[in-house]
């Protein structure tokens, strides 16, 4: 692939700022572990690290990719907690929009615009599903 020039750079990492920013605003209006700053900060470092691989054959891409997965992995790992109980887990969500976070990062240094919007458009209405969540838990069985 040739290389792209600073405008398009510009452009790809900061949708990733944008698209992490996003979904990170929702993790911080509800007060969770990792919120705006991180999950910013995540989608950026996913597309630093893929553009920087981006003009060096696919096998290399690949494992930038595979090598994010695997560290935003261990991060999200660091946010989930066993809860009060035997069967209780907190912080899954939070570990998960990490996850998300990193892959529309990817997706964004690689100008993957319609894989961006849908993703992010996905992973903000199954954060939103939090409210339903609660009232079915709260549902007497």
């Amino acid at each position: 692939m040739p290389s792209i020039g600073y405008l398009d750079v510009f452009l790809r990492l900061g949708a990733a700022v944008v698209a992490g920013a996003i979904i990170g605003f929702d993790r911080e209006v509800r007060e969770k572990p990792a919120g705006l700053r991180t999950l910013t900060l995540v989608s950026l470092g996913s597309a630093v690290f893929t553009l920087t691989a981006l003009d060096h054959a696919a096998d290399g891409t690949s494992r930038v990719i595979q090598g994010i997965v695997t560290g935003v992995g261990f991060l999200g790992a660091g946010t989930i907690i066993r809860g009060q109980t035997e069967h209780s887990v907190r912080g899954l969500t939070t570990a998960a929009s990490i996850w998300l976070a990193a892959a529309i990062g990817v997706a964004c240094a690689q100008a993957f615009w319609a894989l961006v919007l849908s993703a992010s458009a996905f992973g903000l209405l199954v954060l939103a599903l939090e409210g339903i969540e609660a009232r079915i838990k709260a549902t007497p069985k």
